[in-house]
């Protein structure tokens, strides 16, 4: 089969995406081809609630490892207005579906009514390894604030509590550095079903979050 030109990929592209002309012009085959590898690759089915973490620094560091475990979405509720730090973001937050919760027990009903497994980091009785969790499985990861840990309402809902096991004088890691050890357990699990190497969005919502990309870049 022959092989097509650069010019050729990118007609494909916007073929099957369906995208409109003038935003594919406006960026370099090199930067389209990144978006596309980059939503070809999202894991649906695997999402993150910062339930009330309001330290800027620990919200940056936690979009920056969402974005590169590539999760579906990415959820957060405050009591205070949190800015995120770019230096640690890295723009990272510009590449993610983001959103703001508001009534916590709706957004768990609704959850669950889409057949998530909640899966909270909470020291109970019954919280297990965090490596014991089949995250291929769709699923929410919740973490709570620095102080207090997760709230009253995702004791509630929680399906499973999981605990990262220390073996030194600490009892606890740091909230961000928890987040990423639990997104890279996901991501291990997932590559090693082979759930990188194939699309799980639909062509539809490849194409529409393409569009909405390139016009921002065109717009910039």
């Amino acid at each position: 089969m022959k092989e097509l030109n650069l010019e050729e990929k990118v007609a494909e592209i916007a073929q099957k995406y369906n995208l409109p002309a003038e935003l594919v012009k406006g960026v370099t085959p090199k930067r389209l081809f990144r978006m596309v590898e980059v939503l070809e690759r999202r894991q649906k089915g695997l999402q993150f609630f910062m339930d009330y973490v309001y330290s800027h620094h620990n919200l940056s560091a936690i979009v920056r490892s969402g974005d590169a475990v590539n999760i579906e979405k990415l959820y957060y509720r405050h009591q205070t207005r949190t800015k995120l730090n770019s230096q640690v973001t890295m723009g990272a937050e510009r590449w993610l579906f983001i959103e703001q919760v508001e009534e916590i027990e709706e957004f768990y009903r609704q959850k669950k009514g889409e057949g998530f497994q909640i899966v909270s980091t909470d020291l109970t009785s019954r919280s297990i390894d965090f490596r014991e969790v089949d995250y291929t499985r769709p699923t929410l990861i919740v973490v709570g604030n620095e102080v207090d840990g997760v709230s009253p309402e995702t004791r509630k809902w929680a399906d499973i509590n999981v605990i990262i096991p220390m073996y030194g004088m600490s009892q606890s890691l740091n909230v961000s550095v928890a987040s990423a050890v639990l997104l890279y357990e996901a991501q291990r699990q997932r590559a090693e079903k082979g759930l990188y190497t194939r699309p799980l969005l639909s062509p539809e919502e490849i194409g529409a979050t393409l569009s909405r990309w390139l016009e921002r870049e065109v717009k910039g």
